[in-house]
């Protein structure tokens, strides 16, 4: 996608000041695997709920792809139920690290090393893998030039009216990479969500001390319109009711 002269300018100052904000929490860097999974459980929930949903996994049963691909369906489903949706993300989880080991010998390596486009484009053939979670591991474990776009990310871009309210992950994607330099997609990725976390919320945001209340038009969007309280007019006197 390519930003109009106004937006590109209303992006780049957006980014610049999400990007200068302090780091409050870091991801963090494992083996593309262990990665993959922690991305499939964070979807749709809270980052508190991923990680200990994570945590059970990796204490129970083991987070690597020959202990997931002979654990018991119902052992990985017990682990991860903080992360909800337990019984769809455990088979999930069970067939995509059995997928591992047939197709690429349980090393995802060789598959992120290759060129972006090719290298996402099989990461995408896995169970539950899609383009967020594609390029979550292809970012973070193969320093890809790529910003991944979760659902922060992406109510802050449609908020600032960047894209249409309908725009895809990758016309969001492409937005945001447009405004940015890609030497720091990484660091715009992290404190984008955090700030979609901490301000830019879902429910109650925090318009009146945002950072970026002068750029955004959602503030002045989301303010209520009071309905027009109409009072009743004075009957003619030759129809009021006799007392």
């Amino acid at each position: 996608m390519t930003l109009k002269t106004k937006n590109r300018t209303r992006a780049e100052e957006a980014l610049s000041r999400v990007v200068s904000s302090p780091l409050t929490w870091t991801p963090r860097r494992e083996d593309p695997f262990k990665t993959l999974i922690r991305t499939i459980l964070s979807q749709n929930t809270s980052w508190q709920n991923e990680a200990t949903a994570y945590g059970r996994l990796e204490e129970t049963i083991g987070v690597t792809p020959n202990k997931l691909s002979t654990a018991k369906t119902s052992d990985i489903a017990k682990a991860i139920k903080p992360a909800g949706m337990y019984n769809l993300r455990s088979k999930t989880i069970k067939r995509a690290a059995a997928d591992i080991i047939e197709r690429f010998d349980g090393d995802l390596a060789p598959i992120v090393s290759k060129p972006y486009p090719e290298a996402r484009e099989t990461l995408m053939t896995l169970p539950g893998v899609g383009e967020k979670t594609a390029d979550v591991v292809l970012l973070f474990n193969a320093g890809k030039q790529v910003l991944p776009v979760d659902r922060h990310i992406a109510r802050i871009t449609k908020r600032l009216e960047l894209v249409p309210e309908s725009a895809k992950y990758d016309e969001i994607r492409g937005a945001l990479e447009e405004a940015t330099q890609p030497d720091a997609y990484l660091d715009a990725h992290i404190k984008l969500i955090q700030f979609g976390r901490d301000t830019c919320r879902a429910q109650n945001p925090r318009c009146s001390t945002c950072a970026l209340n002068d750029l955004c038009p959602y503030p002045r969007r989301a303010q209520p319109i009071l309905p027009i309280t109409k009072h009743p007019e004075p009957m003619p006197e030759t129809q009021k009711r006799p007392q």
